[in-house]
């Protein structure tokens, strides 16, 4: 009897068991599943850092949302790129731990068609944003062969784009723009973007790593190399009349420099003049407290004149490499 009653002892231990197994499962499975409500975010360029537009889903339960990849991560271009959230509920007795992916489109940036001297060879430099721009080296120095189109600085933190014109005029702080606020990709990866003094001067450092936007120096150096000044803006000038205005006077292109007409933005009321007539690059040298050293370009004359302006103009930048 002794024995029996062991074996039965064990059977309804066992029975025990099972049945605390069962319970906690019937327990855990009467969870229930919040509903994240997500959908594939729109089209996305390259070089947009990620946000609270892409990465916006919700749920019909407080909580939190942990996103992979992280807000402020700079994918690149490619299709079907998956966004993953895991959701964790406040309460998490009735709801449990769950997740959701949805995919992306990164589009690549756009194109130039900047027309660049094929008889030479070129190098390249990328930005922090992951843009990369032809370089050429003309006499001791490295150059960008493309205006700078970065919106944020070397560490990272965006530029502020200011489209009004008012507040333009008015800065008195970093800012760029784009030629009369476009968003033509191709045109911006062409002519690069407009920005004022603020912004070139500013300690984050427009340049990528290892480059510096060009001096006042740098500059004369580039004239000197090329003969004198009187003759180096028909030496950097892009060769056809597809962006500069005819007769794009003296046009030869053969240090590579490419220089394109990608006109200005006034100081002195925001608007947007000579396209297609004058280029007009900052320098990273200041003439006094009101004033920097510049140069420009016309479309029918050889010469790269040097000028000094206000510093709320918006203007192209060429990067050189330190």
């Amino acid at each position: 009897m002794h024995k029996i009653s062991g074996l039965n002892t064990i059977f309804i231990l066992i029975l025990f068991t099972a049945a605390l197994v069962t319970a906690c499962k019937k327990e855990e499975s009467s969870k229930k599943v919040a509903v994240i409500s997500w959908e594939n975010p729109a089209n996305i360029f390259f070089g947009e850092l990620l946000n609270v537009s892409q990465l916006n889903a919700t749920a019909d339960a407080p909580g939190t949302f942990v996103y992979t990849p992280v807000e402020g991560t700079r994918l690149d271009a490619g299709e079907d790129q998956a966004l993953k959230v895991v959701f964790t509920p406040t309460d998490q007795s009735t709801y449990e731990i769950s997740e959701k992916t949805v995919y992306i489109d990164v589009l690549p940036d756009g194109n130039s068609n900047a027309v660049f001297n094929s008889s030479l060879t070129y190098g390249t430099v990328t930005d922090v944003e992951g843009t990369i721009y032809k370089t050429i080296t003309i006499g001791a120095l490295t150059w960008m062969a493309e205006n700078l189109r970065t919106t944020s600085y070397r560490n990272g933190d965006e530029i502020p784009e200011v489209t009004g014109n008012t507040e333009w005029k008015n800065l008195t702080t970093d800012a760029y723009c784009n030629y009369e606020n476009s968003t033509d990709r191709d045109k911006i990866a062409t002519l690069g973007r407009l920005y004022n003094w603020f912004a070139v001067s500013d300690p984050r450092k427009l340049a990528p790593e290892g480059w510096h936007v060009a001096t006042d120096a740098d500059w004369s150096a580039l004239e000197s190399f090329l003969g004198n000044s009187a003759v180096a803006g028909g030496k950097l000038k892009e060769t056809t009349t597809l962006h500069w205005a005819t007769p794009n006077a003296g046009i030869l292109n053969v240090s590579g420099f490419t220089a394109l007409p990608g006109g200005r933005r006034e100081y002195t009321d925001g608007s947007f003049i000579n396209l297609g007539y004058d280029g007009f690059w900052w320098t990273s040298s200041a003439y006094n407290p009101d004033y920097s050293w510049y140069r420009y370009i016309h479309f029918d004359a050889t010469e790269c004149y040097r000028a000094n302006f206000h510093k709320q103009y918006g203007f192209s930048v060429r990067c050189v490499k330190d």
